[in-house]
Order: C-alpha cells, then structure tokens, then sequence
C-alpha cells in the first residue's frame, strides 16, 4: 500500500492523542456514512485506548446508520445543546472529520471554533479552510474514513483496529464510493477493503442497511421524482429533478428519505452529470454527481457558491427552487466545454 500520508504529520497526531483525555469528535451538518463513519470509527479506536472520547455532530444524522456500533453514544446539538456545550468546554482535543470549513457545521461551528483547546482536521474535501492547529487534508483519497485508516497504519495502530471501528471506517468507504463504484483513483481502495474485512466486519450487512435498506415513503418520492420530475436535457449530457417543500411534505419527508436520488438519473445511457435541487427550509439545497470526469464542482461554484469534488458536489441557493432550477438552465452551455467527444 503506498505511504501517502505525511510521517511528521501522522507522529504529531499521535503525540495528540497521547498527551489528550477527553476527546471531542465532530462533522459536518446532515452527517453521512463518511461522517458517521470517520467519527465513531475514532470512538472506537480511543476507547480501546483508554481515552475518553465523544461524537457530537451538528443536527441527526439519518435512520439508516443506525446499525453501526455504540451509535446511540452520539450527541446531537440541535437536541441536547448544554450537553454538547459543556463537553466541547471541557474538551482537551478536538477532532473535525469530513469537512473544510467551519460553516459546514452550521449552529455548531461557533462552539467548535471559540473552544479553547488544539483542534485536528481530519478531510478529504478540496481547499480546506486553515481553522485547526493540525491539518490533515488528502482531496484525492476516496473517502475521510479512508485517510482514517491510513492515518492509523502510520501510526503503527492497525492493531488497535477491533471489528466495531473497522465496520464504521468500511461504513465511511462505502457510502462516499457507492459500493466501490465511484471516486476510486488509487488501487489500494481494496486492499484497505481487504485489512478491514481481516477484522471480521459483514459487509454484506453495511451494503444492505446503509445503501439498499429504505422506508416505504423514501421508496415512492424516489418513484414520484423520476417518473414525474426528472428532466433530461441531451444536448447537455445533464439532468435535473426538483422537489419543492409541498412536494416533500405530500411523502411524509424525513431526513435522509432523498439520499441517493441524485445518482440515479446518471443510469441514464447518455447521462454525465445529474444535479438535484430540494427545497429546505431556509434556503436550496443542491446536489450534484456526475461521471467520465465531468467537474460538477464548477457548477456547484460558480452557481451556487458551493464545491466539494470533482463528480460530487453540492451548494445552497436562497431564493425560490424555480430561480435555482432557471439559474441553472440558463447557464448549462457554460459547461459544455468539459464535456468529453
């Protein structure tokens, strides 16, 4: 396996880890496999040794997590905030997974910044903002859970990798891959695969409950959205689905139901990039995917002053879903040009 992590960095890390006690770890806002992943994957990994972790993540993250190990140890600022508050004061090291900047935390990232204690980025996000005191950031790795296990080979640690943090790091892999299917540049993706599978992990049982298992009202606003809302737009290689606020309410919406509803238009034969507007309560949220190495972070940028990587990214739009839908219809021909012949 190749040894792209920074041996000054991992060892400064480390150093952190040892001399610390009570250790926060914390995402980003609407948490995912990858967040979830990353985070717990390093509760695990403190308690075995002898640490005194905490996850405390902005707002609840999504049902379908729910089977990963000692998911009910996380906190949630939204519903508990004094708890949150008092523990991020009484933190000694705090740990940022999967994120770039502090506004991705949203209510929580004024909490995270004013604590006075060393904080660590851990991310695989592009451009990283500087607000920790050790940064490790890797843009390329496929997922933060993959450069958390390689941040545990450096350290010399893989044996401190029991089966529950190994089924939340492979939680991570496989949600920001979709099953090994997208964002794998580097072959050692499956080695990793491999030495985490060593641990005893079900992945079968990630797959199924992470990425195949859904609510019947999830099920029919995925039905509603493609056969009603779907647009495709050939001359552009691009599709679009919109759901507005009314719409999302008529399925019983909860948050989560639409996770992975962005990909699907890309099994289109033709389909390079698919973007998904959902109407929130304060603003759009959008999201977009694409494949052949379309750079749907450029849309996400330039439009809706968003990013992330190249095939997955998203951004925020305030104002109507029909402005957000017109914006980017007006200006798809701008993108034509990183279109492959």
């Amino acid at each position: 396996m190749d040894r792209l992590i920074d041996n000054l960095k991992a060892k400064e890390l480390q150093r952190l880890l040892e001399e610390s006690n009570r250790i926060v770890l914390t995402c980003h806002v609407r948490p995912d496999g990858d967040a979830i992943g990353s985070t717990l994957g390093l509760w695990h990994l403190l308690r075995h040794m002898g640490k005194d972790p905490y996850v405390i993540v902005p707002d609840k993250p999504p049902v379908s997590l729910s089977f990963l190990p000692n998911f009910k140890e996380i906190a949630i600022f939204t519903s508990h905030p004094d708890y949150c508050r008092k523990t991020v004061e009484n933190a000694d090291l705090i740990i940022c997974c999967d994120f770039n900047v502090p506004q991705r935390q949203d209510s929580l990232a004024p909490l995270i910044q004013e604590a006075r204690c060393k904080k660590v980025l851990i991310d695989h996000h592009e451009e990283p903002g500087h607000f920790t005191d050790l940064e490790i950031s890797y843009p390329k790795m496929s997922s933060t859970c993959e450069l958390v296990f390689r941040l545990i080979a450096a350290m010399g640690m893989y044996e401190d990798i029991n089966q529950d943090c190994a089924t939340c790091l492979l939680t991570g892999i496989i949600t920001d891959t979709r099953n090994f299917s997208v964002n794998i540049k580097n072959p050692d993706i499956y080695e990793i695969l491999m030495r985490l599978l060593e641990k005893d992990v079900d992945k079968e049982k990630i797959v199924k409950n992470a990425l195949n298992t859904r609510s019947l009202n999830s099920l029919k606003l995925e039905a509603y959205a493609i056969s009603k809302k779907l647009e495709i737009f050939p001359e552009h290689r691009g599709s679009l689905i919109t759901l507005s606020a009314d719409e999302l309410k008529k399925f019983d919406y909860e948050r989560g139901d639409t996770e992975g509803l962005v990909n699907r238009p890309l099994e289109v034969r033709g389909m390079i990039y698919s973007i998904f507007m959902r109407e929130d309560q304060d603003c759009i949220k959008v999201s977009a995917r694409s494949c052949d190495e379309f750079p749907v972070s450029e849309i996400c940028k330039t439009l809706y002053g968003g990013g992330g990587h190249i095939q997955a990214a998203g951004g925020e739009f305030h104002g109507s879903l029909e402005e957000c839908r017109e914006i980017l219809i007006k200006n798809m021909s701008k993108f034509d040009k990183y279109l492959k012949t």
